[in-house]
């Protein structure tokens, strides 16, 4: 029988990585909304309703690639995957639960991915949150 690779949790500087690329994409993306609606609006666009707007884009991003494919963009690109504990995709309430507990990990400056180091099976909060978990793909 051949040996079956069992797929191992992603580690913190990965993540870190998928992180960084995402971040980079999401600017990318405001940017290019900021300035849309300066264009439409003809002023200077300010306010609670397009700081809405733009928390909505953040969650609508993570969102829409955690439950279509399991990774965003950064994640694709550092061969990571977030995925339920049975290996099926991530629901909807699932993602929304991710992103609080991802939320959560930056507004405590990282303590809830640093997390990781003390759970037994490397999960962070958003992990836990979620009841999903982030593994490495191992690309031969």
């Amino acid at each position: 029988m051949p040996d079956i690779e069992l797929p191992r949790p992603a580690g913190l500087l990965r993540r870190l990585g998928a992180i960084f690329y995402d971040t980079l994409i999401v600017v990318a993306l405001r940017m290019m909304t900021l300035t849309l609606l300066v264009i439409v609006m003809n002023d200077v666009v300010v306010g609670p309703a397009v700081q809405s707007l733009l928390f909505v884009e953040l969650f609508a991003y993570f969102t829409y690639f955690w439950v279509w494919r399991g990774q965003t963009i950064g994640m694709l690109a550092w061969d990571l995957r977030v995925e339920n504990d049975d290996a099926t995709p991530l629901r909807l309430n699932q993602a929304l639960l991710r992103f609080v507990g991802a939320l959560l990990s930056f507004a405590t400056l990282g303590v809830g991915y640093l997390w990781m180091y003390i759970d037994p099976d490397r999960r962070t909060w958003p992990d836990m949150l979620s009841r999903s978990h982030v593994t490495y793909l191992r690309r031969h």
